[in-house]
């Protein structure tokens, strides 16, 4: 009687412990299924996936492409090593929240040996970061991997100078120059500087690689201070990418000259800004940039986009078209670019000529480019208060 009564209370006394650990189980899954890791930064590959036709795709979307909720993280993060190369990078424009068919995850991971890896488009730093934060909740060693993996890529892709080409391994073309195009520069720098500025979700880092990151931080930011634009006598900003050897402004593509690039320049500024403690040299570039952004500014001028009768150019159907409209109430604006020795707004086509008026352009570029901009505004917002902190006794601004 006493051993049945012994086993009666031991059964249900496992039946209570099995209830709470089910609960405390079902807990920690519902705080995992809580966490989302914003995959944003990949929205222009995955924009470019599914929306621009490009042959040398590994694999395209199909036909009403599955993809994974932003809280499946780890899935994620596994199409994010699926598409690393064995360099340690990624190639751009992939969604990486597409639940991929057998077929497709074959054919991908059958590419790792290519080693066509680049910054464009936000690739290659932002699957680091991910990784890292992946790393960071889970634990789980191949995401640890995979983001030291991609750390040394970016290492080992840096020039001598401290500048990173767009694609590496070097490939022939504008792709070899130093790039701060479409952010692939700075992107790259500020994912380093959340290591050397201790982000938790790069704790993992062993002292080693940390040291090499901030070697290359620093080299990022002399290559930076190198390379500004000295046009007529005096600083300026900088070009949208630049020669890896001189350092100088640098053709890109047909209808992206060597000039003077606000837009661009406003990023590596703000980038600079949020440096504690800047140097002489530092605070030489920050304020001779917001020096050029004042004198730069462009009144009484606004761009209009309207309907246009379609034609099918080479490249897409063009729908519409646009204008540069006289407004008195406008804010100051920018053109992209400024030519250099005579600092004149500047234009370009795809046969490289200069151009000097948004008329010029032919109707497909002048639609289909940013040939204007507002992003040095941001500087100048926040100029005033950077400088009482770090150059109170110099104001350019009023010089």
């Amino acid at each position: 009687m006493f051993k049945s009564k012994t086993k009666s209370t031991a059964f249900f006394l496992s039946l209570i412990l099995g209830f709470f650990s089910f609960l405390n189980s079902n807990a920690q899954t519902n705080e995992e299924n809580s966490i989302e890791i914003s995959t944003k930064p990949f929205l222009d590959g995955t924009n470019h996936w599914y929306h621009i036709a490009d042959e040398t795709n590994i694999v395209n979307p199909v036909p009403n492409q599955p993809v994974y909720e932003e809280s499946d993280y780890t899935k994620i993060a596994d199409n994010i090593i699926y598409f690393q190369r064995d360099n340690g990078g990624w190639p751009k424009n992939y969604d990486m929240k597409a639940i991929l068919t057998p077929e497709q995850i074959k054919a991908v991971i059958s590419s790792k040996s290519v080693l066509h890896t680049t910054f464009d488009n936000s690739t290659t730093y932002t699957h680091i970061y991910y990784l890292a934060q992946v790393y960071t909740a889970t634990k789980i060693k191949k995401y640890k991997t995979a983001c030291l993996k991609g750390i040394d890529f970016i290492i080992n892709a840096q020039f001598a100078n401290g500048g990173w080409p767009q694609y590496y391994p070097l490939e022939k073309g504008y792709s070899r120059h130093i790039t701060f195009n479409d952010g692939a520069y700075m992107g790259i720098m500020n994912m380093l500087k959340k290591v050397i500025t201790d982000d938790p979700n790069f704790a993992f880092l062993d002292p080693k690689t940390k040291e090499k990151v901030a070697i290359a931080y620093q080299k990022g930011i002399d290559c930076i201070l190198n390379s500004q634009i000295k046009d007529q006598g005096k600083l300026t900003a900088w070009c949208q990418q630049h020669d890896e050897v001189t350092l100088l402004p640098a053709w890109a593509r047909k209808f992206e000259p060597p000039s003077i690039c606000n837009g661009e320049s406003a990023q590596i500024v703000l980038f600079l800004m949020d440096i504690d403690n800047p140097n002489e040299k530092t605070i030489n570039a920050i304020q001779s940039a917001v020096k050029w952004f004042s004198d730069s500014k462009i009144y009484n001028t606004r761009i209009e986009t309207f309907k246009a009768p379609e034609f099918e150019s080479k490249y897409k159907t063009v729908t519409d078209d646009r204008r540069v409209v006289t407004d008195s109430t406008a804010p100051p604006i920018w053109t992209r670019y400024y030519e250099l020795n005579t600092e004149k707004p500047l234009f370009c086509d795809r046969n490289s000529e200069y151009l000097y008026s948004l008329a010029e352009v032919s109707r497909e570029r002048r639609a289909g480019y940013a040939w204007y901009t507002y992003a040095p505004e941001k500087v100048l917002e926040k100029y005033h208060e950077w400088q009482r902190k770090w150059a109170p006794n110099d104001d350019v601004l009023k010089s």
